[in-house]
């Protein structure tokens, strides 16, 4: 079989790194340069947003399967696309990806369907949200209503930083047609848990929990990003808060089957728990990054097996290995603002008992150089999260690029 894997960053290389080792697969094409790419990787080099391009790359290439990783092709149309086609795709058509595309559609579908998340509002221009700006208090949370990249969210601390935020959004116009909107919405205070999960029709079949930082900086400072780090499985989780997911999943499984949004592919569900009552803050419809790449490798039934599952509308028979897996994701200095990239890596070959995933690298004349914001996924598998953390951070040690950096705090736990 030959699957084509939209994307090419470290989730996708997760993905494709973990269906390789199935002997029914020939060959992998990510759409995009990998740097990590080698055996039955491939990269194929093609521009994903043109979708007749798409299409003629998997005719020409015999491609079975197509797995969609980033959310912006999703939104717009790529699975709709590909099986008039009859193609085979894993994941949603645009009218279920929307739980993703839109924070007010996924807002509006928490509240009708009586899913806990926090309170809000929206606002479709600058002046309606700016004379509303202190209807939740302080600190707010203000979200750019379309995709950002994980970069939309802002928790403002007062008014000047509410107004700032918007300003951004409304004035400035850094998100372009995806900050056309915003949501408004009542800040809450706890710990966060990722729960990514196999949507098989209108069926939910979880993954374990993970925990991601979203943070650039140590002790949780500094602007959000695509995520520097992750662990799994969630070491704050407790059987409270599974009893209160178990009754959130049922609830989203209504709504999919009500507002006809069944799907196969990933519902990635973003919790806030706050004194443990559990909230949802955001759903997203693929797979999580970097939370991907601290939940395959845990992963003990077949991934291949489980989406064709969840194409054919069965039940997703997932199983995880009882132990522990722990990503620091190294980046560039400067991120997620701008930074310089082009520079060599070395010691990747010193490694041992260490997956590299590679989230933004290339390959040339036999160099791997650094090619994005994140550059590398750095992950441990353990029995126990000290002996992931201290096998992750012992294996950076021997890594280097010019401006390089990391947080030291993934995995550490307040006491």
């Amino acid at each position: 079989m030959n699957i084509l894997i939209i994307g090419a960053g470290g989730r996708e290389h997760a993905i494709a790194s973990t269906l390789a080792k199935n002997e029914k697969v020939n060959n992998i094409f990510l759409s995009k340069h990998n740097g990590g790419s080698q055996g039955k990787i491939i990269n194929a080099e093609i521009n994903h947003d043109d979708f007749e391009v798409v299409e003629n790359f998997i005719k020409e290439n015999n491609v079975e399967l197509t797995i969609v990783g980033p959310e912006a092709p999703l939104d717009n149309g790529i699975v709709d696309y590909l099986e008039k086609g009859n193609h085979k795709v894993f994941g949603p058509k645009k009218s279920s990806a929307i739980l993703e595309g839109s924070k007010k559609f996924a807002k509006d579908f928490m509240k009708k369907y009586g899913i806990n998340t926090a309170k809000y509002s929206h606002y479709d221009t600058y002046e309606q949200a700016l004379a509303s700006i202190n209807d939740f208090g302080y600190p707010t949370v203000i979200k750019a209503n379309g995709l950002c990249q994980g970069k939309g969210v802002y928790i403002c601390e007062d008014e000047k930083q509410a107004k700032n935020a918007l300003e951004e959004i409304f004035l400035d116009n850094i998100f372009k047609d995806q900050g056309g909107s915003v949501v408004i919405e009542q800040y809450l205070k706890g710990f966060e848990a990722s729960l990514l999960c196999f949507v098989s029709g209108n069926k939910i079949y979880p993954f374990d929990t993970a925990m991601d930082y979203k943070k650039i900086y140590e002790g949780d400072l500094g602007p959000n990003t695509g995520g520097v780090g992750a662990i799994s499985p969630n070491p704050l989780w407790k059987e409270v808060h599974q009893a209160q997911s178990n009754q959130i999943l049922a609830k989203i499984e209504e709504g999919l089957k009500n507002e006809n949004m069944s799907f196969s592919g990933i519902l990635f569900i973003g919790y806030l728990i706050q004194n443990d009552e559990v909230f949802v803050l955001e759903f997203n419809t693929r797979f999580g990054d970097p939370e991907t790449e601290v939940l395959l490798p845990r992963l003990k039934s077949d991934l291949l097996e489980n989406i064709e599952q969840s194409i054919n509308y069965e039940e997703v028979k997932l199983d995880f290995e009882d132990n522990v897996a722990m990503a620091t994701i190294l980046v560039s200095k400067g991120y997620p603002k701008s930074y310089q990239k082009g520079y060599e890596i070395t010691g990747l070959d010193d490694l041992e008992d260490i997956i590299v995933y590679h989230n933004g690298t290339k390959k040339l004349n036999q160099k791997i150089l650094s090619d994005g914001g994140r550059v590398l996924s750095i992950v441990s598998l353990s029995d126990s999260l000290d002996s992931s953390r201290k096998s992750v951070y012992d294996a950076i040690e021997k890594i280097h690029f010019e401006n390089m950096s990391y947080r030291k705090d993934i995995g550490k736990l307040e006491n």
